[in-house]
């Protein structure tokens, strides 16, 4: 049994998310908790928000146990981009790609 939870549109690059996502798939929850804690990145809390989403959807929807939980599959996938404009010198203006991301963790019983 799994159980999953998703961030929709967070307003940060999965290039950025990636790194940490990268440090906790496959870990323990309680170990992915404590990583987190003490990652000094933007993606770290937006991980952690999503984590926390998991354990209480396994905990409270699917009855599973929190103390076997594992994260069985975590993945960064890219939202849509917002466009912008930066006006630069002699009316030219360049271009301003603001990412956001689809932050996904899927938790399992071991």
């Amino acid at each position: 049994m799994e159980a999953k939870a998703v961030a929709k549109y967070v307003r940060i690059a999965p290039r950025k998310v990636r790194v940490v996502m990268n440090l906790i798939r496959g870990k323990n929850v309680a170990d992915a908790f404590a990583i987190l804690k003490f990652t000094p990145k933007v993606g770290a809390d937006v991980i952690e928000k999503v984590l926390k989403s998991a354990v209480a959807n396994a905990e409270n929807n699917f009855d599973m146990n929190v103390d076997k939980l594992y994260i069985s599959s975590a993945y960064v996938d890219q939202g849509p981009t917002l466009k912008r404009i930066h006006p630069r010198s002699r009316g030219q203006a360049f271009s301003i790609f603001k990412r956001t991301s689809h932050v996904t963790v899927v938790v399992a019983e071991r």
